[in-house]
């Protein structure tokens, strides 16, 4: 089976083999006409190297802005390829010839734009190229556009700082209103809501109030506790005889008179260190009068009447604490009343807070910016920093670089043969000959047996010769239409 389809085959291919070579050879020679009629495109190519003050640039690195010489190069690179410099190289060029022959001018800006390259080979150190069918042409026109480079690079640089200049004072001015317009209503948010804002950064002045309660508390009970202890120790030391008792008696009475004297002086009658005052001052003149209606009989124990003393103080102690924390309570029951529109108070000031926050960050940040621009303006006088030259001057190119017509043609051949490969491969699967006795058999007829056909020996090998002489030029019309003919030419004549 796999030799009679082998045999088939064979002899199918045998068949067709002139369909395939006419095909071959109509694929090959209509692709190398299309390769030779390629236009020939040179490049022209041109070197400059910026020369930066290295040491200048080191010292300038992160206080000033970035204006290195790759980032003018850049500048420079955009610049060159804008629509009016475009225009200006087309007009100082050979280009402007082929406009006033008849070439669109549109259409010569934009094939400038695509073929004219810039590329970095080292630091500071870019080329500059332009491809065209006219080498003389790419010459002009890289040419041009090397002067134009170094006629836009003296006047770049202060061009880009004076227009730098001018958004950062434009936009100072507008975030120094912003600022100010942020300070004034956070500021009258912070006095409107002061009692609920923030106290050190951390505590409340809600929570302030109720530890200061808390405290006096404690103190008040300290108090209490004491005048307890005062009162029993009064009553348990015992009286003395009468003598002299009356004016020890009244000595406490003229000791808080003379402290509310003092009081007065610095405080109002409202003041509640006054009217604790004036408490212990009627509680003295009570235990006075009492120590005098006894005095006929029985006079006071001076150390009693120290403790009488501690006594009077204390009791103003409490007198004034007790007022202290009826007014905190007070306060802070108001502020327990406020404290429940607190989160969207303390919401409402965080907004402004963050709002404030970002506007002086930006400002300030704009003058460091507005700084960096004087310093890196000082540092550019006497001259720029960046100065072009031109190590390698435009070429004059003599061969041109594509297109690749070896490749081309190679690529022709090979899709010729493949042409001739695929009609061959379709007529001997479309083919309906019978090449085998099998085949024979297949459609049914009866089949006694088969003779060999005579031996054509000389035939089949004229018919090889023929064969390889037909395919034999192909390889030959490949490297002429790679060099071109006349190069050909005079390379067998030389």
């Amino acid at each position: 089976m796999a030799i009679d389809l082998v045999r088939r085959y064979s002899a199918a291919a045998w068949r067709h083999r002139w369909k395939a070579v006419a095909l071959i050879w109509l694929v090959a020679l209509l692709g190398w006409t299309g390769v030779r009629t390629l236009p020939d495109r040179y490049v022209s190519t041109a070197r400059i190297y910026a020369d930066a003050d290295a040491v200048l640039g080191m010292l300038l690195r992160g206080i000033a802005m970035d204006n290195s010489p790759a980032a003018q190069v850049e500048v420079l690179q955009r610049t060159l390829v804008s629509r009016p410099n475009l225009e200006r190289l087309v007009d100082r060029s050979a280009l402007s010839q082929r406009v006033a022959a008849g070439a669109d001018r549109e259409k010569t800006i934009d094939a400038l734009a695509r073929d004219l390259r810039f590329g970095i080979q080292a630091r500071n150190l870019f080329t500059v190229e332009y491809v065209d069918t006219d080498p003389l042409v790419a010459h002009g026109v890289v040419q041009q556009v090397v002067d134009l480079f170094l006629e836009l690079a003296s006047g770049s640089d202060r061009r880009q700082m004076g227009n730098a200049r001018a958004f950062l004072v434009q936009q100072l001015a507008v975030y120094e209103q912003q600022l100010r317009e942020a300070e004034r209503r956070r500021a009258e948010f912070t006095t409107r809501y002061q009692d609920l804002l923030a106290l050190n950064g951390s505590v409340s002045r809600l929570d302030a109030v109720r530890a200061r309660i808390e405290t006096m508390r404690g103190e008040l009970a300290d108090k209490i506790s004491l005048r307890t202890l005062l009162l029993q120790q009064i009553d348990a030391l015992p009286e003395i005889p009468a003598g002299g008792a009356a004016a020890v008696a009244s000595a406490p009475a003229a000791e808080a008179e003379q402290r509310l004297i003092i009081l007065r002086q610095r405080y109002t009658e409202q003041h509640p260190d006054v009217a604790a005052a004036r408490a212990a001052v009627a509680a003295a003149r009570a235990v006075s009068g009492t120590n005098r209606t006894a005095a006929g009989t029985t006079s006071a124990n001076p150390a009693r009447e120290q403790l009488l003393v501690r006594l009077v103080d204390t009791a103003s102690q409490i007198a004034s604490l007790e007022r202290q924390l009826r007014d905190l309570e007070a306060q802070s029951s108001r502020l327990e009343e406020m404290a429940r529109n607190a989160p969207e108070v303390q919401a409402q000031f965080a907004n402004l807070d963050r709002d404030y926050n970002i506007i002086r960050r930006n400002y300030e940040e704009l003058l460091a910016r507005r700084e960096s621009v004087n310093i890196a303006e000082a540092a550019r006088t006497g001259g720029d920093r960046v100065t072009l030259e031109v190590v390698d001057p435009p070429t004059m190119p003599t061969v041109p670089t594509s297109p690749k017509r070896l490749l081309l043609a190679a690529g022709v051949l090979l899709a010729a043969l493949g042409a001739g490969g695929a009609l061959l491969f379709l007529h001997i699967q479309f083919d309906t000959s019978i090449y085998t006795l099998r085949e024979l058999r297949g459609i049914g007829l009866p089949v006694l047996g088969a003779l060999s056909a005579p031996p054509r020996s000389r035939l089949r090998r004229a018919d090889l010769v023929l064969l390889f002489l037909c395919l034999l030029p192909l390889p030959l019309g490949l490297v002429v239409v790679a060099l071109g003919p006349l190069n050909l030419l005079a390379r067998f004549a030389v």
